[in-house]
């Protein structure tokens, strides 16, 4: 294929007010390939493709066209066409008129504009048409009309910066077919920039996919669906199941405390990965039969398959409830200072491990300036604990002696246990004012703090689960009262696609092959 090389992109770097919008972009294009640049807005595919159009310079890097350096060629000596999503069509010209434009630019005689126009029409299938205006014709005609313009010139390569978004759906779809079948006919390379995947998918025969600038993956649509280079690309790519794994070795992966075999290989023993299996990928096989079983959660027809939820393993979930109380502390003699605290809850267990940090930060004891509003510390902590369950008195004291005094309850909190998902959690009871709710910047992670919510693994206790937190209130409308606050984990649901119904809440097994299994390196952002 090296010699059918027309396109290479060298190290482009492209950034506007000092955003980096193009990270060192490599890329090599063939002749007579359809290519899309795939992402979500703002991953720089427009930018990478008016840099190659001419219509940017690049920061950094080179552009090399059928083995010449163009970085620095005006757009009109590139050998190649744009199509935007804008058509830019003339709309005091006709079909005819509009797509010989170019060519009465440059001077053709009018035997050979009438011969390639009435080619072009013939081959976007508007042949009739010539003599119409352009804005008497539907939107997929005005596009047609707008790739003939740029198929008459005979580039070598066409650009299409996203022509199919204007269009309504159905058209859309037909539009995908019709640009796949002039490409093929004209036997020239594509270079498409789109964001949406079924286009991709449907018409290419590279996918680039970007995220941030940088290119994510580089493959047929088979191997970017079939095997996505990490969880991003699974993710944006088609429907996916992604699960955090463990590759034990070769061919052997784990995930939900169960070993499967795969057909991956090369990575380190006991790396950590992410896991994908596709939907249409997982069969519903009685529970003796299953590789995992799970309940039914829900069944949805798609028209062509029925989409069906089933939960592998269960979240484990607690309830605890907050008593929001009205606003209260203690102002100095002098009227100069104010402290406050809240009563709060500790196990028993956790009695040996206090220290004064960790009561002030248990009680969300502060103490202000009233003035000017400005913290002040507190200079001691007084109480005393016993490993036995009761109230204890706490107080607080600034250093010029203002002081409250609130109460511990030490409780022998149960832990919700489940044995299936292989983990626990546990949440207290707690106390906050008003004011406290409505002032907490990261609230989700404040009530977390304040019940001191937390999650594990029954085999391994120093291994902490992940927790997420549910509430229905308003933090800026809160008032006194008791409010039910949740603690769960994610539990592990799976998306299934077949064409067979299944009851809800039926309880059934999940089987898949070896090769069904794509493992992928984990990649941070």
């Amino acid at each position: 294929m090296e010699e059918n090389k027309i396109i290479e992109f060298r190290g482009i770097v492209k950034q506007f007010d000092n955003q980096i919008v193009l990270k060192g972009i490599n890329l090599d294009i063939y002749e007579n390939e359809f290519v899309t640049l795939l992402g979500p807005s703002g991953c720089g595919k427009t930018t990478l493709l008016r840099i190659l159009g001419g219509f940017l310079d690049a920061d950094e890097g080179k552009v090399i066209f059928a083995g010449e350096e163009i970085s620095k060629k005006p757009p009109y000596e590139r050998e190649l066409n744009t199509v935007f999503q804008k058509y830019a069509l003339f709309p005091h010209l006709s079909v005819y008129e509009n797509i010989a434009f170019g060519l009465k630019i440059k001077k053709v005689s009018k035997d050979v504009i009438d011969q390639k126009v009435m080619k072009m029409l013939r081959l976007i299938g508007l042949e009739g048409y010539e003599d119409k205006n352009t804005t008497l014709l539907s939107g997929g005609q005005q596009q047609r009309v707008a790739i003939a313009r740029a198929l008459v010139n005979e580039p070598k390569v066409l650009l299409l910066d996203e022509p199919l978004a204007a269009l309504d759906l159905k058209l859309r779809k037909e539009m995908q077919y019709e640009l796949k079948r002039i490409q093929q006919e004209v036997g020239i390379t594509f270079i498409f920039v789109t964001h949406d995947q079924e286009e991709a998918l449907t018409m290419s025969d590279k996918i680039v996919v970007m995220k941030n600038g940088e290119i994510q993956q580089v493959g047929s649509p088979q191997d970017i669906y079939n095997e996505p280079a990490n969880r991003f690309v699974a993710n944006f790519i088609g429907e996916s199941n992604i699960l955090s794994g463990t590759m034990l070795e070769d061919y052997k992966v784990q995930f939900d405390d169960i070993v499967f075999d795969c057909v991956d290989f090369g990575f380190r023993e006991n790396e950590k990965v992410d896991v994908v299996i596709r939907p249409e990928d997982i069969d519903i096989v009685d529970v003796k039969d299953g590789k995992m079983t799970g309940e039914v959660l829900s069944v949805l027809f798609k028209g062509v398959h029925y989409e069906i939820m089933v939960e592998t393993v269960p979240g484990t979930r607690v309830t605890v409830n907050m008593r929001v109380i009205r606003n209260h502390d203690v102002t100095s003699e002098d009227g100069s200072e104010k402290i406050s605290a809240n009563n709060f809850y500790i196990d028993i267990d956790d009695v040996a491990q206090m220290d004064d940090k960790e009561i002030i930060a248990l009680a969300n004891a502060q103490a202000w300036d009233v003035e000017s509003d400005e913290y002040i510390s507190i200079a001691s902590v007084e109480y005393e604990l016993e490993e036995e369950e009761g109230q204890y008195p706490v107080a607080f004291t600034t250093s010029n002696g203002t002081s409250i005094e609130c109460t511990i309850f030490v409780v022998d909190q149960p832990f919700v246990k489940n044995e299936k998902a292989n983990e626990a959690v546990m949440a207290f009871n707690f106390i906050k004012t008003v004011d406290e709710i409505r002032e907490s910047q990261a609230l989700d992670t404040d009530l977390k703090t304040w019940a001191n919510a937390q999650g594990w693994k029954l085999s391994d206790e120093e291994q902490s689960v992940d927790i997420s937190v549910d509430y229905d209130f308003d933090a800026d409308e809160v008032i006194e009262g008791v409010y039910p606050i949740t603690f769960s984990t994610p539990g592990r649901e799976f998306k299934i696609h077949t064409t067979d119904y299944t009851e809800e809440g039926q309880e059934v097994g999940l089987t898949f092959f070896p090769e069904d299994i794509h493992v992928m390196s984990k990649v941070t952002y």
